[in-house]
């Protein structure tokens, strides 16, 4: 691949949103995201072998072919080369087909559908963590921090990021079985290495003992309810009951269906 950074760039042959902003982010993402060794992710004097390029299996029907080129390239562990071009100004007298806000977004757009990974699975997992954390530490009972005191209110928006972290993460699970049933992305051993212990009958397991602690934990508050004669109750009590009773019905549920949606997308078929 040619590398116009690299080898030079005349006066007024690439326009400064190009230069400055659009090429070096969209470069820098490829190399973040996918371990791409490419300074100049969209120059296209490029050259490969009949061999290389049949094992691509190119889907993308628009311009981000030529980011789909560079990440499954990289993906597939295939040797990448930069040289260094020069680039200058073209002598076309009509303007250039690139819309630059249109075509950037499309590429961006491209490899953040690549990557299931960053767009879904580590925001997912970090929301869920978190989530995880605050639940467990004011479920006890109210807890200062600095001037102020955290406490049920705090808990509810805690357990709601374990839901929305537990939504992205599956998403991104899915969107990985998809992309590799469908061949848009090669094999990933380490992900199907995973896929030996989670099963569908593991995740069943999972949802319906959670679903089962939900339970549990309602029972307990109507046997509490019916002590009091099914009166009045301190609400701040009875949300430390009734939002992880909520949580683990919900987060149960959901692993059950998430489970059976899965295994329907990972179905071999020819």
């Amino acid at each position: 691949m040619g590398n116009r950074f690299r080898g030079g760039i005349g006066p007024k042959a690439m326009p400064p949103l190009h230069r400055y902003l659009g090429n070096p982010v969209l470069s820098f993402l490829g190399r973040r995201l996918f371990h791409a060794p490419i300074g100049d992710f969209h120059c296209s004097i490029r050259a490969f072998s009949k061999e290389a390029y049949e094992r691509l299996g190119l889907r993308a029907t628009g311009m981000e072919f030529a980011s789909e080129m560079v990440v499954k390239s990289s993906l597939l562990g295939q040797k990448i080369t930069e040289v260094p071009t020069t680039l200058k100004k073209d002598g076309r007298s009509r303007p250039p087909h690139l819309k630059t806000w249109r075509d950037g977004w499309r590429h961006l757009r491209f490899l953040l559908m690549y990557s299931p990974r960053w767009l879904f699975l580590f925001p997912g997992l970090t929301l869920m963590l978190a989530g995880l954390g605050l639940v467990a530490w004011l479920l006890p009972a109210e807890r200062p921090l600095g001037h102020v005191n955290l406490g049920v209110d705090t808990l509810a928006y805690a357990a709601a990021a374990v839901l929305l972290g537990f939504q992205l993460v599956f998403f991104g699970v899915a969107a990985k079985v998809f992309a590799i049933t469908e061949g848009l992305l090669p094999e990933d051993e380490s992900f199907d290495r995973w896929f030996r212990y989670i099963t569908l009958e593991t995740g069943l397991l999972v949802g319906v003992l959670l679903v089962l602690a939900g339970i549990g934990i309602a029972v307990s508050s109507v046997v509490s309810w019916s002590h009091a004669g099914y009166g009045p109750l301190p609400p701040v009590q009875m949300m430390r009951r009734t939002l992880p009773a909520m949580l683990c019905l919900m987060l149960g549920t959901e692993i059950c269906f998430a489970s059976f949606f899965l295994s329907l997308l990972g179905l071999k078929r020819r």
